[in-house]
Formats: C-alpha cells, structure tokens, sequence
C-alpha cells in the first residue's frame, strides 16, 4: 500500500510540527511546508531524531506572498505526482495592521488568502489521490469575526479581536463553499479547532513582544500534541464528515453567520476576483 503523501503547513513549531511528526511516525511522507527554509531544516533535524524512519521534505511556502505559493506549487509538482492530505495548519495573529505582499490586511490575507490559493492550487494534484483530505484549522475565535469587502483591508476600525476573528471565520466559509463544490467527489473538507495551545501565535517574531504573556499563561494551554489530536485523526480515519467542523475530535455546530452558505460562497467569489487582481 503506498504511503501517503501529506503537506503541513507551518510546520517548523507548534501545532504543525506536532502533526508532521504524529503523521510521519505513522508512516506518511511528510511535507514540511515553511515560512523560513532554515527553521524548515532545523525542525526536520529534530523530527529525525524522534521519527529516525520519518520521510520529511522541506518547502519553502511563504503565505504572505502568493507569487511564492506559486513557486511552491511548482515545486511541490516536480517531486510528487499527486497529494493525499493538505493540511492548512499554519497562522499569524499580528499586533497591529500590517498588510502582505500583495496588500492584503495580513490575518486575512496569510490565515485565509494564502491557504485559499495554496488549496486551489493543489485541487488537481489532491483529486489524483484516492481518497483525499483537506483540513483546515480554525478557531472558536470565529464568533467574533464579519466580512464587509468594503473594509477588506480594516483600514477602518482595526483591532486585533475582529480581524483574527474574521480569518477564523473566512477559514470556516471556505471550509463550507469547498466542501459543498467537492460534494459529489472522493475529496473530504473539514474544520478544526485545536483549542487553547501553547503556541507562538501572537508573539511578535522581530521583537518578542508577547513571549511574556505566553509563559505566564502557557501551564493553562493544551501542548501542541495535544492540540495536533484531531488533525492527525481526520487525516487518518474513515469516518469523516465532508464539511464538518471538528473539536477534540468530534463534530461540533457552528454558530450564527458562520452557517451561511450564500455568504461563503460570497466570500469564495470576492477571494477568487481578489487574488485575481492582485497577481494581475
């Protein structure tokens, strides 16, 4: 039985890396698909010295630049033939506005944006496989998102809260539009939400800022194992819902405007027209 081939994003720390490893020790052949290449390669090291048998390869996928998914895209084309699971792991929570490459407002643009075209992307490598899984994780943090593409780039009234809470909503109408268009196909979409992890969400990556507010919370956090348990379960199991949005491992409702399917597919046309014009 060939083993399957699976892409992590954000798989250098944290969540991403926990599930590249769980997976790998399970005998899947693992991509880890990095913002750095550098910390991609330090973070295999490491993998190797826990999963000596593991098959990891090392991408450069830089979300905050659709021109490079593209490259990535390419790349992951010239050493694989097809893809079994893709798992859009990877996220920023930033301290202020900041926009990506392309202009987009970065939570929007890097936890939506970026996984949006990366998947789309891939769609025609993942329909070769026999049964594939697409897993993309969200956050309870949904609840305190809208989407009005009048203000797509919050240049109005930014705060953290809202326009995290947006990206974790966008993941979860993505999740709801892609799965309705895959419904009659052998490809899975779902949602998870990993819960409170000890992560380095949030933490400014060029000054630190937050990594104190981390220690004093992280004994009150999940580890990243645990905050990995259900991805790596949807990836592996049979029993899956097309659509479903997971939590410790179990279909859980959504609330409110997170349901609405005209709006989720509102959102796939506006992201669709959006990369469109910036990449034009």
């Amino acid at each position: 039985m060939r083993s399957p081939t699976v892409i992590v994003t954000g798989a250098n720390s944290g969540i991403g890396k926990a599930t590249a490893k769980a997976l790998a020790s399970k005998g899947a052949n693992v991509v880890l698909a990095c913002r750095n290449e550098r910390k991609g390669q330090i973070a295999k090291q490491e993998l190797l010295a826990q999963v000596p048998y593991g098959n990891f390869t090392v991408l450069k996928c830089d979300l905050n630049d659709l021109k490079q998914l593209h490259e990535f895209v390419e790349e992951f084309k010239k050493r694989f033939d097809s893809l079994d699971i893709l798992i859009n792991n990877a996220g920023v929570v930033t301290l202020k506005n900041e926009v990506t490459a392309q202009g987009f407002e970065k939570m929007l643009g890097v936890n939506h944006l970026g996984h949006f075209y990366l998947t789309e992307q891939l769609l025609p490598l993942i329909q070769r496989s026999n049964r594939g899984r697409i897993i993309i994780l969200s956050s309870g943090a949904y609840k305190w998102g809208d989407f009005d593409e009048s203000n797509a780039n919050l240049t109005e009234e930014f705060s953290i809260a809202k326009a995290y809470g947006r990206s974790k909503l966008a993941n979860l109408w993505y999740v709801h539009a892609l799965s309705e268009r895959l419904k009659h196909s052998h490809i899975n979409v779902m949602a998870v939400h990993p819960g409170a992890v000890s992560t380095s969400l949030g933490v400014d990556r060029s000054n630190g800022f937050g990594e104190g507010i981390h220690r004093m919370l992280r004994p009150f956090f999940l580890s990243a194992e645990k905050g990995a348990r259900t991805s790596v379960s949807l990836a592996l199991r049979d029993d899956v819902v097309n659509g479903g949005y997971y939590y410790k491992g179990k279909i859980k409702a959504v609330d409110g405007i997170a349901k609405d399917l005209e709006r989720a597919k509102h959102l796939e046309r506006w992201s669709y027209e959006a990369i469109e014009q910036a990449l034009s």
